[in-house]
């Protein structure tokens, strides 16, 4: 097991701010199956109980995904699989996933989203249609988290509005009132804090009040995160990592959360009833430097049975 660092308050090295601390508590990080290949055993690097996302690429096929849930959970963590719909051809294979995830691995929970796929394979394109066919809620699944979008989605809303994002956000609140699923919104990843908070309070206030997982991307080279940060659609916020890649002093250093989380952080923290509740990891830099640096600032993941 991880030797996990001692706490000094006394203002050295070793110091933990509280606010990141308490921020990190039952922090999830999202693996691929290449990428849980290359870790030896996850109890050398994550606490107990941690909620691990297994994302699902095009082209991964269903057997790969399942032996690494498997493989995952054995070791004694949550396991939350990506179902994309637009990879997903119909209702017969969704059954099959899901049955497949349950009976091998013990899985109950999902990440519902439509996926990086322009053209379906088959008759679903979004996570909506996924809720409706009542396939989860028959297998007994106990939580479903849905994609959130702090910066907005121009796939979603090709004009760089945000009205179909925030339709599909209205629907789902409805879904979660008149269902028993446990929801919450597992977001795409940014960098800069205060867009994500006017967005957070801006749904909070459209009467959205599905918990939000905010996505963060951990340590990585900048010129990674700024790859995948334009792969990914990240909007206002890239301009974070491009001015840093402006400053030659910082170009060749790694790039670390800790700024956006520790506005975040404050802010939680002067405002506890903020409805961001939990960090979800995306690993850019590898899952072994996300984990050392989440422990280094005091993050613990072991979700406990009424977490969100």
């Amino acid at each position: 097991m991880a030797l996990f660092k001692l706490k000094n308050k006394s203002g050295d090295a070793n110091f933990v701010d509280p606010n990141i601390e308490s921020f990190l508590a039952d922090y999830s990080i999202e693996v691929m199956p290449r990428t849980a290949e290359k870790v030896d055993d996850f109890r050398e690097l994550l606490p107990s109980g941690t909620r691990v996302y297994i994302a699902h690429i095009e082209g991964t096929p269903i057997e790969e995904m399942v032996a690494t849930a498997k493989r995952v959970a054995r070791e004694g963590y949550q396991v939350m699989p990506h179902f994309p719909a637009r990879i997903i051809r119909d209702a017969e294979t969704l059954n099959d996933w899901i049955a497949r995830y349950q009976g091998e691995a013990g899985v109950d929970q999902a990440l519902l989203l439509a996926g990086g796929v322009t053209t379906p394979h088959g008759e679903f394109e979004s996570s909506m249609q996924l809720m409706e066919t009542g396939l989860f809620d028959k297998a007994g699944f106990s939580r479903l988290h849905i994609a959130g979008h702090p910066e907005g989605n121009k796939d979603i809303d090709p004009d760089g509005s945000t009205q179909n994002v925030d339709a599909a956000l209205q629907w789902k609140q409805k879904f979660s009132e008149r269902t028993d699923a446990k929801l919450a919104i597992a977001t795409q990843f940014a960098f800069e804090a205060k867009p994500i908070i006017e967005w957070a309070n801006a749904i909070k206030a459209a009467g959205i009040d599905i918990p939000i997982h905010i996505g963060i991307a951990g340590p990585a080279k900048l010129q990674t995160l700024i790859k995948f940060a334009i792969a990914c659609g990240v909007g206002p916020s890239l301009k974070v990592l491009q001015k840093r890649a402006m400053d030659i002093t910082k170009l060749l250093l790694p790039y670390e959360p800790t700024n956006v989380l520790s506005e975040l952080a404050n802010h939680k923290a002067a405002t506890p009833d903020f409805n961001i509740t939990n960090v979800h990891f995306f690993p850019l830099g590898g899952i072994k430097t996300n984990a050392t640096w989440a422990i280094n600032h005091g993050g613990r993941s072991a979700v406990p049975s009424n977490a969100s």
